[in-house]
């Protein structure tokens, strides 16, 4: 299922990327030259309406798949996450042990010649 909406997401985003990328915000650029055609057809403005719909759509809809996808694929979960539960943890009021420090060997004692 986590497989699906991975797909599912980078298409969109590949598409929704190929729209933006396509169009001009002052309204030439490739979208009024897409075959040649120009950007009205029978004096109705066709293209760029198509190419921003298609944005709003392409937007929405990733929108969409991510939200559900994080529902979806944490559904199967009890909550958290596995590295989180990998920690271990002590219970109760417990103070940390004290490590005795070593001690350095007392000095030899000179011997008599």
């Amino acid at each position: 299922m986590t497989t699906i909406f991975i797909i599912l997401i980078i298409l969109v985003s590949v598409l929704l990327a190929g729209i933006v990328l396509i169009q001009n915000p002052k309204g030439g650029g490739l979208a009024g030259n897409i075959a040649g055609f120009s950007n009205q057809f029978m004096g109705v403005k066709q293209t760029t309406d198509v190419l921003e719909k298609g944005t709003w759509v392409l937007s929405s809809i990733l929108v969409i798949l991510c939200l559900v996808s994080a529902l979806v694929i944490n559904s199967g979960k009890t909550g958290g996450s596995d590295t989180l539960k990998s920690i271990p943890t002590t219970t109760g009021n417990t103070a940390p042990q004290q490590v005795p420090m070593p001690q350095a060997p007392a000095p030899a004692a000179p011997q008599p010649k």
